[in-house]
């Protein structure tokens, strides 16, 4: 059985797997290995939301990616994963602010916008857990989870944090990080990274719903 080895991890928790419902934002280089991790894992109950379709560039780290060239991202996911759910669209502040949130258990926030990046934990930090910069980085034993104010290391993340002081915000959410100085000055990327950042969300996602009574 698929399930066999993870239930002779989680033994009478699986269950509660089967019943998590994820909201998965952006299914790039790491969105698309949270996902992957999150389906092997037995979850079921997820929805992925992105707006963009599949390059060249991106088939060194995006799942499934070189077989779509051109197509569109979430449509492709579902053909592999045919439980999910999928909206496409563009994650930016004005579709957070519209987006009812509620229903769902944990909001894995993969995506690039800075604003809105800023506008989820305003809104949704409860439930939330965002991913900083994994580009431009090569050694993955150097990333981190962590609560927002804890995080360091990362120029991208500095900049969140900032914003939200700047906009009174003191709440406590889960990000994903990495330490390790870039590497370049342009978006370069390594799977061994991406891939990592996305299964330490995936991570997140099964421990909360193990945790969940």
């Amino acid at each position: 059985m698929r399930d066999s080895r993870t239930k002779l991890l989680l033994g009478d928790d699986f269950h509660k797997l089967k019943e998590f419902k994820v909201l998965l934002l952006g299914v790039g280089g790491v969105g698309s290995v949270c996902l992957d991790c999150l389906y092997r894992s037995g979850i079921r109950n997820i929805t992925i939301v992105d707006f963009d379709t599949y390059d060249a560039t991106n088939q060194n780290r995006q799942m499934w990616s070189e077989l779509h060239e051109g197509e569109s991202k979430v449509q492709s996911l579902q053909s592999h994963y045919p439980d999910i759910e999928i909206i496409e669209a563009r994650v930016d502040k004005e579709w957070v602010a519209h987006f009812e949130f509620d229903s769902y258990d944990i909001i894995l926030d993969a995506i690039d916008d800075r604003e809105a990046k800023i506008a989820l934990a305003q809104k949704c930090y409860k439930k939330l857990v965002s991913s900083f910069g994994s580009a431009k980085r090569l050694d993955p034993t150097q990333i981190k989870v962590g609560n927002i104010w804890q995080s360091k290391g990362d120029r991208f993340g500095a900049k969140i944090r900032y914003e939200l002081k700047k906009r009174g915000f003191n709440k406590k959410y889960t990000v994903v990080y990495s330490t390790e100085s870039a590497k370049c000055k342009e978006k370069g990327s390594f799977m061994g990274v991406t891939a990592a950042f996305g299964l330490a969300m995936c991570s997140q996602a099964v421990k909360k719903a193990v945790e969940k009574r």
